[in-house]
């Protein structure tokens, strides 16, 4: 997994428009990069909108939020619309940008295992290295931890 302090390997993915987006155009600014399983499934759900309402406190501190899940484009575009997220979801269909920071992996849920995202976030700062990382995203509480550390 991707460390703190090491610096964030770039990327470029589509966006909920199919407008290509690479990490490395954000350099300057800070960026959340969160990482989550699936569009509109109740977790996910749950934080995309603490984030959505969090989100005037990440623009004050001048961070930029990128969500990514393998999801398709159209799906992400979907999600956006329906819960009026103000950020960027990217699409990572072939989960290599989620192999590439170590989030893909195997997962337990009701008693069979399975592979897929780690719920995991990356804060980045503005010459592009980890500040933080968040493993085992709790959803509901996790927008709160962003501000507090986007805070310190």
């Amino acid at each position: 997994m991707v460390s703190e302090g090491n610096v964030a390997p770039d990327f470029t993915l589509p966006d909920e428009n199919g407008n290509q987006v690479s990490l490395s155009q954000f350099r300057g600014r800070k960026v959340i990069l969160y990482f989550y399983p699936k569009d509109d499934t109740p977790g996910c759900t749950t934080e995309a909108c603490g984030i959505r309402d969090s989100f005037p406190n990440f623009e004050a501190s001048g961070a930029v939020v990128l969500g990514v899940s393998p999801d398709s484009v159209e799906s992400h575009k979907k999600f956006k619309e329906k819960y009026n997220l103000p950020f960027t979801l990217l699409a990572d269909t072939d989960h290599k940008v989620a192999e590439m920071y170590g989030v893909w992996g195997t997962k337990k849920m009701y008693g069979r295992e399975f592979t897929g995202v780690l719920r995991t976030t990356f804060l980045i700062d503005e010459e592009g290295k980890v500040q933080k990382v968040f493993k085992n995203v709790k959803p509901d509480v996790h927008a709160q931890e962003l501000v507090e550390a986007l805070a310190s």
